[in-house]
């Protein structure tokens, strides 16, 4: 039998009992993308408006130590840095539409898995760091000027802050992604290996 003359949709309508499976697929995918691009949108939105508060205050407090002006750098470029890797997904996220095959479909999810990957590793990485050493060194210039106890605790509140984001927001976040995008890549490897059989 000639493979190239296989219609695999309409092979797909005579499965009579799992036509709902894909379209319910085809549905959870279409939910997907929108979540995803509803999420980069309010990232995007968020960050944006945290990098205008942070110039906003360098612009009408005037920092005096260096260390306060290095410390507003850092902060605003892990933001940056951030938002533009995270927008790489973007084009990836548009890419999904009705008209692609269920291997293009698995082969997007693929390739989304491992921006994220490389997003939940790496980057989320550099941009805690960079956002940790930006806040302490932006801090610096306000806690000199309080008591040993004062600097101590609002030095303590920030790490602690940062380490329940580290720990806790972080991994939940980075497990719901994965839970998502793995079954969305399980269904769709099932689909298409009913196809080659």
């Amino acid at each position: 039998m000639d493979n190239n003359n296989i219609d695999f949709k309409d092979l797909w309508k005579k499965q009579t009992v799992n036509q709902y499976n894909i379209e319910d697929l085809l549905l959870r995918l279409k939910q997907f993308k929108r979540s995803s691009l509803r999420s980069l949108w309010r990232t995007n939105i968020l960050l944006a408006a945290t990098t205008a508060f942070v110039i906003f205050v360098w612009y009408h407090y005037q920092p005096e130590f260096i260390s306060t002006k290095i410390g507003i750098i850092l902060v605003i470029l892990a933001m940056v840095m951030y938002v533009g890797v995270y927008n790489r997904l973007l084009g990836t996220y548009k890419n999904i539409d009705s008209t692609q095959t269920n291997q293009e479909y698995l082969q997007q999810l693929i390739s989304i898995r491992k921006k994220q990957q490389c997003m939940q590793s790496t980057i989320l990485s550099l941009y805690f760091v960079l956002l940790g050493v930006g806040i302490g060194l932006y801090m610096y210039e306000y806690t000199v000027r309080m008591t040993a106890f004062w600097a101590i605790f609002t030095y303590g509140i920030t790490l602690l802050w940062i380490a329940l984001n580290w720990f806790y927001i972080r991994p939940k976040q980075i497990k719901k992604q994965q839970t998502k995008i793995n079954g969305l890549i399980e269904k769709f490897e099932v689909i298409n290996n009913q196809f080659a059989e």
